[in-house]
């Protein structure tokens, strides 16, 4: 049963991305739960999550924090919860075996018609086999498997039903064009860890995923962020983070040095000089992120009374355009670099920030956003302790006097509103 806490109707919306998404939104989420006395980022009012935005948002939503999901998404730690990037590229060979076992009847079909049908041309006759090429090349069932695992070892529910807090995870009916917010009233009978899958269903990289006789992909095809179903449910302040914005070369004075097969992307190359890849990239990003800004625009006049921020990185900045996220090293270094962006995004809309926090029970921690050794790896990328051993249980304490304070920071501002 889902329960509204009694402080104040705060909601937090992450748009997807993909890996380098999730990436974005762990580091920044770090910094946010560091910089922002009386954000518990574990009681919001309500979670929307669309695509990698679902998996993070269901992480905080089932009381992982943002430190313990980095050390869960980055660092590999516990070994035996740990998401290994390698499951979203298992290739869908039941999809491949079913669109195999049609190309006999639908090459009999199309050579049928080109030789009994008037009106048939080859090429009408050549798209019939069209239904025989696979929808996704990588198995999604493994990312509903693994959520649901990591739910039940953390001893979690897999039922929206079942929340202390509103989850709403936002997919695309592929055959209605509809979004569906699935935890909502009507469509929080199915598993969390399904929902996961199927909000994150990219068309052409995963299959559409089944739920009952429907099946559905990406929630980002209709909106990016899909703010508009946390304001309709009441929030105050919506945090949202959008972790793909177009790359702009003005911006970024180095213009990043890329290398690929050997050969160096040289600064004053242009993003045609990279490929098909880096042309369908910025395309990508270009499209979503202007609909974005039109839908964030709507959102200003449809509830003037909710306070809404937004946080993405900088248009100039390479790290997040150029960079392989699936080894570890570029995860840590990407993650590192998303937690100190967003401090100094922090600090420099710190007089606009401060107002708005102020108006839902925050603060600005400008202590914390000045102090310069604040860094990401040195506090959380710890190595594994052995179960049971000294280590392991000063590492448990710490945590607990870690959280502690938190929520001492938290009842404290609370108190002072």
């Amino acid at each position: 049963m889902n329960k509204q806490n009694s402080g104040p109707k705060i909601g937090l919306a992450l748009a997807g991305g993909g890996p380098l998404g999730a990436i974005y939104e762990i580091g920044a989420l770090v910094a946010l739960s560091e910089a922002i006395d009386g954000l518990d980022l574990n009681d919001m009012s309500v979670y929307v999550g669309v695509s990698a935005g679902g998996i993070v948002a269901t992480g905080l939503a089932h009381d992982l924090t943002p430190h313990q999901i980095y050390r869960l998404f980055i660092e590999g730690e516990p070994e035996e919860f740990a998401f290994e990037p390698s499951i979203l590229l298992r290739p869908a060979w039941k999809e491949y075996w079913m669109r195999l076992r049609k190309v006999p009847s639908l090459l009999g079909t199309a050579i049928s018609d080109y030789f009994l049908r008037d009106d048939a041309t080859w090429v009408s006759c050549i798209e019939r086999l069209g239904a025989a090429i696979p929808t996704g090349l990588f198995n999604g069932d493994e990312l509903h498997e693994w959520m649901a695992d990591l739910i039940a070892k953390g001893g979690g529910t897999n039922d929206f039903r079942s929340l202390r807090n509103r989850l709403i995870l936002v997919a695309t009916d592929l055959d209605s064009g509809d979004s569906i917010p699935f935890g909502m009233p009507g469509f929080d009978d199915v598993p969390i860890s399904k929902a996961v899958q199927a909000s994150a269903s990219l068309p052409g990289l995963f299959p559409p995923t089944r739920i009952a006789n429907r099946h559905y992909v990406d929630g980002a095809l209709k909106k990016t962020l899909h703010a508009s179903t946390a304001l309709k449910e009441g929030v105050e302040l919506l945090i949202c983070l959008n972790p793909l914005v177009p790359y702009d070369d003005r911006l970024n004075p180095k213009n990043h040095r890329r290398r690929t097969k050997g050969k160096a992307f040289q600064p004053g190359s242009r993003l045609y000089e990279g490929g098909l890849p880096l042309v369908l990239s910025q395309t990508f990003r270009s499209i979503i992120h202007s609909r974005m800004d039109i839908g964030m625009e709507r959102y200003g006049h449809q509830y003037p009374n909710a306070d809404i921020v937004l946080f993405e990185p900088q248009h100039g900045d390479g790290e997040f355009f150029f960079t392989n996220p699936f080894s570890y090293a570029s995860r840590r270094r990407l993650c590192e670099h998303a937690y100190q962006r967003t401090r100094e995004e922090l600090w420099a809309r710190r007089y606009d920030l401060s107002e708005k926090f102020s108006r839902h029970g925050l603060e600005l921690n400008l202590e914390i956003l000045k102090d310069p050794s604040m860094q990401l790896a040195n506090k959380v990328a710890k190595k594994p302790a052995r179960a049971g051993s000294m280590v392991s249980k000063f590492d448990q304490l710490e945590d607990s006097l870690n959280e502690l304070d938190r929520y001492l920071r938290i009842a404290k501002t609370r108190n002072a509103a």
